[in-house]
C-alpha cells in the first residue's frame, strides 16, 4: 500500500492557480445562485440553481454560454417529460419506465457532449420528489435559469479564464525535453549503454512527440478562452509561436524516435544488429551534445526573444555539429559491413536532424533566430 500510494503522490500533485480559481469560482457560483433562488425568490426547489451554476463555471467564457443553452435544454426536457409521464400514469414506478428511456436516448442523441445526463437525472430528480405540477416546472425551469445566468455571469466577469500562457510553457518545454534527451544520448552513446537504457530513450523521444498532441490542445484552449469573454481587453495576451514551431519540433521529434529506436536494436542481443565501432559513436556523441546546445539556444529564443548573441551561438553549434557529422561519416566504409548498417542509419537520422535545425534561406533559426 505505501508503494502504491508513493507511486500515485507524484501524479497527483498539488493544484495550479487555474483550479483553485476556478474551484472558488464554482463556489461563489453556487452560493449566489441558492441565495437568489432561496432566500429573495423563496423557491420550493432551491437546489436547481446551484447544481446548475457550478456546472456552467467552464474552462472558457464561450464554453460556459454554450454549456448553459445545452444544460438548459435537457433539464427542460427531462422536467417535461417526467410531468408528462406522471400525470398521464398518476404512477410514479409507471412514469419512470416511460420517461427514463426517453430521457436516456435523448441525452446520448442529442448533440450536447455530457450535458446529455442531465436530461435523465432531472426526470429522476421530478418523479422522486413528486414535484411535477405545473407551478413545480415552472419554479424548476426558472431556478435552472437563474443558476445558468449566474454561473456564466461569475465565470465572465471575475477573472475570466485565459490558456495563452499554457501554450506557451508547452512551446518552450519541446526544445528543454528535446536537449535534455540529446545529452542523455551523447552520454550514453560515449558509455556502454545497455538495452534498458536504450529502451528509456525510445519512450522518452516518444513522450516529445505527445507533448505535440498537447501542444494542439492547448492551442485550440487559448483560441477559445478569447471569444465571447468581456475582459480580453483587459487581460495581456501573450504572443504565441506559430504553427510552423510545431511542425519543425514534429520532425525533430521522429528525428529522435529514429535515433533511439536504431540505438535500441543496436542494444538489443535478439535483435542481432551490431553496434557502430567506438570511434565512430565518440564522434556521434559529440555530435548528439553539440545539437542538444542547439536546442537549448531555441529554448531561450522562445523564452526570451531572439538576439545576435544567441543566434551567433546557434549558428556556431551548428557549424560544430556538422563537423562532427563529416568525421561520423567517414567510419561508413570501414571493414564491419554490417556495423555499417547500424551506423548508417544513425548517420542519416543525425545528418536529417541538423537540417531540420537549420537555419531557414532568410539566415532565421526555427524562432526567428
Amino acid at each position: 500500500m505505501k508503494g502504491r500510494l508513493a507511486r500515485l503522490a507524484p501524479r497527483v500533485g498539488r493544484p495550479d492557480r487555474y483550479q483553485v480559481v476556478q474551484s472558488l469560482k464554482a463556489a461563489a457560483a453556487a452560493s449566489i445562485a441558492w441565495a437568489v433562488t432561496g432566500w429573495w425568490l423563496a423557491a420550493p426547489m432551491a437546489l436547481m440553481a446551484p447544481w446548475a451554476a457550478v456546472a456552467l463555471v467552464q474552462g472558457t467564457v464561450y464554453r460556459s454560454m454554450r454549456t448553459a443553452l445545452q444544460l438548459f435544454l435537457m433539464i427542460t426536457a427531462g422536467t417535461l417529460l417526467a410531468a408528462g409521464a406522471a400525470l398521464l400514469t398518476d404512477d410514479t414506478m409507471t412514469a419512470m419506465i416511460i420517461a427514463l428511456p426517453i430521457a436516456v436516448l435523448l441525452g446520448n442523441w442529442a448533440p450536447v457532449g455530457g450535458q446529455g445526463l442531465y436530461a435523465p437525472t432531472t426526470a429522476l430528480f421530478v418523479l422522486a420528489y413528486g414535484s411535477y405540477s405545473l407551478a413545480a416546472v415552472g419554479h424548476r425551469l426558472l431556478e435552472t435559469a437563474v443558476g445558468a445566468a449566474v454561473g456564466v455571469a461569475v465565470n465572465a466577469f471575475i477573472l475570466p479564464p485565459v490558456h495563452s500562457q499554457h501554450v506557451n510553457r508547452l512551446a518552450c518545454a519541446l526544445p528543454r525535453d528535446c536537449a535534455h534527451l540529446l545529452r542523455r544520448l551523447s552520454d550514453g552513446v560515449r558509455d556502454d549503454y545497455d538495452e534498458e537504457q536504450a529502451e528509456q530513450w525510445y519512450r522518452a523521444a516518444g513522450e516529445t512527440l505527445g507533448a505535440l498532441s498537447e501542444l494542439r490542445v492547448a492551442r485550440g484552449w487559448a483560441s477559445e478562452s478569447f471569444r465571447l469573454n468581456p475582459g480580453h481587453r483587459l487581460r495581456r495576451r501573450i504572443p504565441e509561436p506559430s504553427d510552423t514551431w510545431d511542425v519543425l519540433w514534429a520532425r525533430v521529434g521522429d528525428r529522435l524516435l529514429t535515433l533511439t529506436l536504431t540505438l535500441w536494436e543496436t542494444a538489443a542481443e535478439r535483435r542481432g544488429l551490431p553496434r557502430p565501432p567506438r570511434p565512430a559513436l565518440d564522434d556521434l556523441s559529440d555530435l548528439l551534445a553539440v545539437a542538444a546546445e542547439v536546442c537549448a539556444v531555441d529554448q531561450m529564443v522562445m523564452e526570451h526573444g531572439p538576439d545576435d548573441e544567441r543566434r551567433g551561438r546557434r549558428n556556431a553549434r551548428l557549424a560544430e555539429a556538422h563537423r562532427a557529422l563529416a568525421s561520423a561519416k567517414r567510419h561508413l566504409h570501414g571493414p564491419e559491413p554490417e556495423a555499417g548498417a547500424s551506423l548508417g542509419s544513425l548517420v542519416a537520422a543525425c545528418q536529417a536532424l541538423l537540417d531540420d535545425l537549420a537555419p531557414d534561406e532568410d539566415g532565421k533559426g526555427p524562432v526567428g533566430g
